[in-house]
């Protein structure tokens, strides 16, 4: 009778334990998400600078350095609702750039764009990652263990933005 007791108590302690090491393991994933996230944001707070310095470049025409920076200051200040549009408008923007004559560039011009092209390939690892971090939380999150036992709590789910999928 003793023995069952302990078995039963040791059963229970280790599925206890169990039950705590894949709460953490999520509350880590979770984590994972948000740092990403803040990684990504912070990129692409630093790609709208960017995008604001070449706005003001000689060889870019009036209209396109409107255009470039209206969707500059839109990306910056838009809330998390509308972000997605406003990061997609600013790719499109930006993507105007690529195609004008860039050749009468001076060479701080020139470090400028090079440095678009740099924050453009962090952009694209960033949302890599992110993408990873959200997508591994959730289907953690959809296992039956993890929704039975509400290992979750109360976080939010993770989520991905539509302009991930933009080619930057």
């Amino acid at each position: 009778m003793t023995k069952t007791i302990l078995i039963i108590v040791f059963a229970l302690l280790l599925g206890a334990w169990y039950l705590s090491f894949l709460a953490s393991r999520l509350d880590r994933l979770h984590h994972r998400v948000e740092t990403s996230w803040e990684h990504l944001d912070a990129l692409l707070q630093r790609r709208a600078a960017i995008a604001l310095e070449i706005s003001h470049f000689a060889a870019i025409d009036p209209a396109t350095s409107f255009l470039l920076t209206a969707a500059a200051y839109q990306a910056r200040e838009a809330n998390i609702i509308e972000r997605s549009d406003a990061e997609s408008a600013l790719s499109e923007t930006l993507k105007l750039i690529r195609t004008q004559d860039m050749a009468t560039t001076t060479e701080s011009e020139s470090d400028i764009l090079a440095g678009l092209v740099r924050i453009t390939e962090k952009i694209s690892v960033g949302i890599t990652i992110h993408t990873e971090a959200v997508n591994t939380a959730r289907n953690l999150r959809s296992q039956f263990i993890f929704r039975s036992f509400r290992l979750a709590g109360h976080a939010p789910l993770p989520m991905r933005y539509a302009f991930e999928d933009d080619i930057l």
